[in-house]
């Protein structure tokens, strides 16, 4: 990495509480007040996720809530925690860090779920147990590369450019079986299946064709029989479609803002 920290903005803790809580707080009782409108929310959540999966026929444990804790500050990642989120999803490494190393007791799994550049590989696979947005050869060899020398297997999902947009990385979908079949050759990867990002709809049936496409995509990668690839994750759906999404077959919701409320 290069000797500059890397940017990034942090909320300030009297900002996020305000996210959280929707209405004017005072500072007495402030900590009880957030502790439990955020209880309130991952329950909800949780709820829905239980429900969306009963209703399709799934087993709800087979959905795995990953909430979105970018910009968020440690002593509010530290609440979700202790109301029970046990996957959080960092976007930039740095901030992460930070957030990791003190909260470096807690027993939770930290996943990458921001764009990643390779000359940061050597960091992300010191602090992520999964990465979800490996979407090139360059990427992965960088990532196998710096797996191998703390002798790690990296666990990561392809990300794939569905919705084929120019403002959104991923592989697109003719590119991704063949891409996958040369990750799958590097000794320290193991690929758990996809990842994508829909376009924003106000309506989340209109995402529904995305969800499915990624499904059927992970359904033909997986009947190939790839050694090394096990195509059972599916990570799509956040905050405004995640029903939709798992419905579909998602099997990690990456979910922030029902759960932390808007980020400033």
């Amino acid at each position: 990495m290069r000797s500059h920290r890397i940017p990034y903005k942090r909320t300030a803790p009297q900002q996020a509480l305000g996210n959280l809580t929707q209405q004017p707080a005072k500072i007495c009782g402030l900590e009880i007040m957030e502790s439990e409108v955020l209880k309130k929310r991952l329950s909800n959540i949780k709820e829905r996720i239980k429900n969306t999966a009963i209703d399709c026929g799934r087993d709800p444990d087979t959905v795995h809530l990953v909430a979105v804790s970018k910009t968020m500050p440690e002593d509010i990642v530290r609440e979700a925690i202790n109301a029970g989120v046990d996957i959080l999803g960092e976007n930039y490494i740095q901030e992460a860090r930070d957030k990791i190393n003190a909260l470096s007791s807690h027993r939770v799994s930290w996943h990458f779920i921001g764009h990643l550049q390779s000359n940061k590989a050597k960091y992300v696979v010191k602090l992520f147990d999964m990465i979800h947005t490996v979407d090139s050869l360059k990427l992965a060899y960088e990532l196998n590369k710096q797996a191998k020398k703390i002798n790690k297997i990296q666990k990561i999902l392809i990300q794939v450019n569905i919705s084929m947009e120019s403002t959104k990385s991923g592989i697109y979908e003719e590119d991704a079986q063949k891409l996958i079949k040369e990750i799958s050759l590097f000794e320290n990867l193991s690929i758990k299946g996809l990842m994508t990002m829909p376009p924003f709809f106000n309506n989340p049936e209109k995402v529904r064709p995305c969800f499915s496409a990624l499904r059927n995509l992970r359904d033909k990668i997986r009947n190939e029989a790839i050694k090394n690839v096990n195509m059972q994750e599916l990570s799509m759906g956040m905050t405004g479609d995640f029903e939709v999404a798992i419905k579909e077959g998602a099997t990690f919701v990456r979910i922030g803002t029902a759960i932390f409320g808007e980020r400033n």
